[in-house]
């Protein structure tokens, strides 16, 4: 399966059914009077995240959705059956935003929360609705509320607990081998890994989710190599695990290089906590080794890990270090609204 994490479709919700003009016809009933029922309720655009979509494909094959229009009204004061809805399946950690893709619509982040996106339009009222004592045979009805019609942007943004960074061939997919059960692509070219990938890691009879995503070169926030645009999968994570070629020229340089990137692209993630190791020091003979770490020690101005997961060194000591600083993210956040307290929802959006 293709991995997809922006899509742009067009939703439109389903149009009112239309009232009805009619009047009482029976025998023996001189006035029966007017019986025109009202039209029934267009259909909404629902969107809803499900369990197991791990990506956006099912958008690129199809791009329209239209919710059906309500049943028109009938006589005898017969309503107009509601239009079904239409409703958008989506992975958790899908965000909505208006087709200029800066508006954010919806946030959808958790596994069967429902965002009623554009609501269905009314019915009209039949004639019976209209009639009176100075009226009593009301020879008009109202038309059902027109359809509400927009293009919005879906964007997958991984959720994680902890992120994976660095440049091309840093060992990123090669650490994430070997602490999950992922199988990511692994070769001695930069940019193997070509799209984000998650695994699960349990250390210490504890579960993690981790993100691996493309590797950053110099430029990247101008289209550079793959671009920047992946950084935004590991958006939402705790903490960051900032890998350094620990065979490249210079680890000092190369991590500034990446953290420079980081911050040209935004949206908060040059704040998150980070862990900086250098990795592959299984292939540095002590004097390189010594060398790297210094430098990389001056870059960061934090003493960096030594890592290597082909060889295992530092692996656990990596991993300690991130389960600290999730435990403590999660100690931090507010504690979920119990199921029977009354938290108000929104229920619709106006384009």
């Amino acid at each position: 399966m293709k991995f997809l994490d922006q899509a742009k479709v067009y939703v439109k919700a389903g149009a009112g059914g239309a009232g009805s003009v009619s009047f009482h016809r029976a025998k023996f009933i001189e006035f029966g009077g007017p019986d025109g029922g009202d039209g029934g309720r267009g259909g909404d655009v629902v969107i809803e995240c499900v369990d197991g979509l791990n990506t956006l494909i099912d958008y690129r094959y199809q791009q329209h959705f239209k919710a059906k229009i309500g049943m028109h009204g009938m006589g005898r004061n017969r309503a107009g059956a509601r239009g079904a809805d239409v409703v958008l399946k989506v992975p958790a950690g899908t965000q909505v935003f208006d087709e200029d893709g800066e508006t954010l619509i919806a946030d959808i982040t958790t596994v069967g929360q429902r965002f009623v996106l554009l609501t269905g339009g009314n019915g009209g009222f039949g004639n019976a609705h209209f009639k009176s004592a100075t009226n009593q045979s009301p020879r008009y009805a109202n038309p059902g509320q027109p359809a509400k019609e927009a293009w919005v942007m879906l964007r997958l943004k991984l959720i994680a607990d902890a992120g994976l960074i660095g440049m091309p061939n840093a060992g990123k997919s090669t650490f994430l081998a070997a602490t999950t059960s992922a199988k990511p692509k692994i070769a001695d070219y930069p940019f193997t890994t070509l799209h984000p990938g998650l695994g699960v890691v349990r250390a210490r009879a504890r579960e993690f989710v981790l993100a691996d995503i493309p590797g950053l070169i110099e430029g990247a926030h101008d289209g550079v190599g793959l671009g920047d645009r992946f950084l935004g999968h590991v958006e939402r994570c705790r903490v960051l695990l900032h890998l350094v070629d620990g065979t490249c020229d210079h680890a000092g340089k190369a991590y500034k290089m990446v953290r420079k990137e980081i911050e040209a692209y935004g949206h908060g993630l040059a704040d998150k906590p980070e862990i900086v190791a250098l990795a592959k020091v299984d292939a540095l003979d002590p004097e390189t080794r010594k060398e790297q770490m210094a430098r990389l020690k001056r870059a960061a101005k934090r003493t960096p890990l030594a890592l290597s997961a082909t060889s295992g060194e530092g692996v656990e000591q990596a991993l300690v270090a991130l389960l600290a600083v999730i435990d403590e993210a999660r100690a931090a956040e507010p504690k979920p609204a119990a199921p029977d307290d009354d938290v108000p929802m929104e229920t619709g959006w106006r384009p």
